[in-house]
């Protein structure tokens, strides 16, 4: 809000203040970062109409909405209001991939770009999934032919533009009894924004190791939706480090439709400055006898903010059912804030379903003993925080990436103890 305007007169002395005027849905044309792009397939200008519309529709999520009740997002990116552009070049800057076949006009790729954002219905509070599909332009397709072993990991590169917005999206099909890593690394410079979609297909006994690591500007936005869809025996496991950026959300929906499948979702959050991380996780079991696991951990200096939501939601039938969410923050600064929502809803009777929650600050306790041993202040605190995220870090199983977060995580720590 503006500073108030003083008026004086003989009589009185009233403070008046500029009327505030509320984000509405009707102004969700003026929050779109740029003109729609005209190069597109005609194939693609229905779809993305109807999602248009129904952006329109919607607006840009609120507070008001229960999954976005710690994030403002009309707010993190109102600073462009409609001046952002089209990022130039080529847009993923490098793509590395191995057994890929790229196939934008596939039919499968079609019925993926057409479907409805994942909880649509539900919850209403798609309308950045909606965004990405109007402004699609750049992204790419990888389809893993089944029994397809790939031993290299799959390396995209992104790196954001000072004054831009993209909407990536990226789709990935992996068949039965394939397996594939998938490792995607987003930084840049200035201000920007990415607003992204991933969609990711497992078939049978299909196996995805996910590593996503996010070191955004200060400055820029990054708006991720996810969705995974699982059938029997497939395995999806991703981790996501996160530091950096200025604003981010990272919302994921997976659903489990075939019995014995497996996601785990595992992260880092290393948050400083004014940084806003959220990460909102919906896991549908809708077959028997799978399992979710979401173990995320988060470390918050100055006047960062950290949010997890993480949801298993059990279908009526989905038996045998063992969902897991456990979320730890350490707070290094007075003015540093955590929000954690963990939820359960469940329709059936025979399931092992979990959640815990901590968030507070250093013990005392182990650092006076480190110190009574002679490390200084900062070496005992770097050495407790080097533990502390080092079980969810053990969640790489790629050596050389394991390699590399550590060392974002001791140059954070070196910044931030």
């Amino acid at each position: 809000m503006t500073a108030a305007t003083a008026k004086n007169s003989n009589k009185d002395n009233i403070m008046e203040f500029p009327e505030r005027i509320p984000y509405e849905c009707s102004t969700a044309e003026a929050y779109t970062p740029c003109k729609l792009p005209k190069d597109v397939p005609d194939w693609w200008k229905d779809a993305r109409k109807s999602a248009y519309d129904r952006f329109k529709e919607q607006g840009l999520p609120t507070q008001k909405l229960e999954r976005f009740k710690y994030s403002n997002v009309a707010k993190a990116v109102s600073q462009w209001d409609g001046v952002l552009a089209e990022p130039k070049g080529d847009y993923p800057s490098d793509i590395v991939s191995c057994a890929v076949e790229k196939s934008e006009t596939e039919a499968w790729v079609k019925d993926l770009l057409f479907a409805n954002p994942p909880g649509l219905e539900k919850y209403a509070d798609t309308a950045l999934w909606d965004l990405n599909t109007a402004y699609f332009k750049y992204g790419g397709v990888v389809d893993i032919p089944a029994g397809e072993i790939v031993d290299n990991p799959i390396v995209l590169k992104t790196q954001g533009q000072d004054d831009t917005y993209t909407s990536l999206r990226f789709i990935m099909r992996v068949g039965d009894n394939a397996e594939v890593t998938l490792v995607e690394e987003f930084d840049g410079e200035g201000e920007y924004w990415r607003n992204r979609v991933s969609q990711f297909v497992l078939g049978k006994n299909a196996k995805v190791k996910h590593i996503r690591i996010v070191r955004d500007s200060d400055k820029a936005a990054y708006t991720q939706s996810s969705h995974v869809q699982l059938d029997r025996d497939a395995n999806y496991e991703c981790f996501t480090l996160t530091t950096g950026v200025g604003f981010t959300r990272h919302q994921v929906h997976v659903e489990l439709n075939g019995q014995n499948g497996h996601a785990s979702f595992d992260g880092l959050n290393l948050l400083s400055g004014k940084d806003h991380g959220d990460t909102t996780i919906l896991i549908d079991h809708k077959a028997p006898h799978c399992t979710s696991n979401q173990f995320y951990r988060s470390l918050l200096n100055d006047k960062a903010h950290g949010i997890f939501q993480g949801k298993v939601h059990v279908f009526e039938g989905a038996q045998k059912t063992d969902g897991y969410q456990l979320s730890n923050a350490i707070i290094l600064s007075e003015t540093a804030q955590m929000d954690t929502k963990p939820e359960l809803e469940i329709y059936a009777d025979d399931v092992q379903c979990s959640h815990g929650a901590t968030t507070g600050q250093l013990d005392d306790e182990p650092l006076f003993y480190l110190r009574s041993r002679g490390l200084s202040e900062k070496e005992a605190k770097q050495l407790l925080m080097q533990a502390f995220v080092g079980e969810v870090l053990d969640k790489i199983q790629n050596d050389d990436y394991r390699v590399k977060v550590d060392g974002y995580v001791d140059e954070w720590l070196k910044a931030n103890l």
